[in-house]
C-alpha cells in the first residue's frame, strides 16, 4: 500500500510498502523506471517481498506529478519528468525510502531498473546503503563522477542500445569493483509487462542473481 514519506527538504510523496512475507531478510528500496510506480513495478515488490524482502518504491515523480503512471508506449511525458527532476532532490526521495526501512530492516539495499538503475548506481555512491543492483540503467556517464561506496551488481543487454559497448567499457574502468552480468537481449528484458522486449528466461536468470546478491549483503 502507498504510505506518505516526507524528505529532509520537507517534500511529501507517496511511497509503495510491501511487507516481508516470512523471516525478513533486509529492507529493498526499488527504483523505479520513467513509467511511475506502476504495476508491474509493483508486482516485482511482491515478488521480492515473497523472497524475505521489506520493499519501498517512492514516487519520485510526486515532485512534477503526483500519481503520475505513464503507459508503456507513450514513454515521453516520463521521459520529460525525468529530464526535469533534480538529481539531489531524486536522491533525497530515495534517502527517505531507505530510512523508512532502516526502521525495521538491519540493512537495506538499492534495486533499480533504466532510470531507477542510474540512480542505484548514485545511491552506493551516496547513501548509507548495504549494497545496490542496477538494471540497464540508463544515463550511465553521469554517474562516473565518483566510486563506487558499496557493492553493486549490474545486468545489461547485449543489444540494449542505451548501454553500447563503449559505455561499458568505460564503466568497467571506472567501477573496477562493478560486477557485470550480460544477456543476450536488448533493454528492458525483464520488465514482463513489455512484450516487445521481455525475456523470460534472461529475467528469471538476472533475478536470481540479484537475489543471491542482495542476501549476501543484507545478511
Amino acid at each position: 500500500m502507498f504510505k506518505p514519506l516526507t524528505a529532509d527538504d520537507g517534500h511529501r510523496f507517496e511511497c509503495w510498502m510491501q511487507p516481508a512475507e516470512g523471516s525478513p531478510q533486509g529492507g529493498l528500496v526499488i527504483l523505479q523506471e520513467i513509467f511511475g510506480v506502476t504495476e508491474q513495478l509493483r508486482g516485482v515488490a511482491r515478488d521480492y517481498a515473497a523472497k524475505g524482502f521489506n520493499i519501498a518504491i517512492p514516487a519520485l515523480f510526486d515532485r512534477q506529478q503526483r500519481g503520475a503512471i505513464i503507459p508503456f508506449d507513450n514513454a515521453a511525458p516520463g521521459r520529460d519528468m525525468m529530464l526535469a527532476a533534480k538529481p539531489d532532490d531524486t536522491m533525497r526521495d530515495i534517502a527517505a525510502a531507505v530510512n523508512a526501512l532502516a526502521q525495521t530492516s538491519n540493512k537495506v539495499a538499492v534495486l533499480g531498473f533504466c532510470w531507477g538503475g542510474g540512480l542505484a548506481i548514485r545511491a552506493a555512491q551516496v547513501l548509507d546503503i548495504a549494497c545496490a543492483v542496477r538494471f540497464y540503467g540508463t544515463r550511465l556517464p553521469q554517474y562516473m563522477d565518483m566510486a563506487l561506496g558499496k557493492p553493486v551488481q549490474g545486468h545489461f543487454g547485449t543489444r540494449d542500445d542505451h548501454v553500447p559497448p563503449e559505455m561499458l567499457d568505460q564503466a568497467r574502468a571506472a567501477f573496477p569493483t562493478l560486477e557485470i552480468h550480460m544477456y543476450d537481449c536488448g533493454h528492458a528484458f525483464a520488465n514482463d509487462a513489455r512484450p516487445d522486449a521481455y525475456d523470460a528466461e534472461a529475467a528469471t536468470l538476472a533475478h536470481a542473481r540479484a537475489q543471491a546478491f542482495l542476501s549476501t549483503h543484507l545478511g
